[in-house]
């Protein structure tokens, strides 16, 4: 599949509270061709879950 397209790291990890932006975000990711790495990581804020996943690209 070659490298990720614009120059972006073959390894990434996104980060942000629970929300449709979050999930946005990984969807666009997952549709560039990134995969999953293990499941999200969650935290509370106090006032908010926060996520994070890794994503990582094909063939790494």
């Amino acid at each position: 599949m070659g490298a990720p397209p614009d120059g972006l790291p073959i390894y990434r990890v996104l980060t942000g509270p629970d929300d449709e932006k979050f999930c946005r975000r990984v969807s666009e990711a997952l549709a560039l061709g990134y995969r999953l790495h293990e499941g999200p990581a969650a935290t509370f804020d106090g006032e908010h879950v926060i996520l994070a996943q890794a994503l990582l690209w094909p063939g790494q």
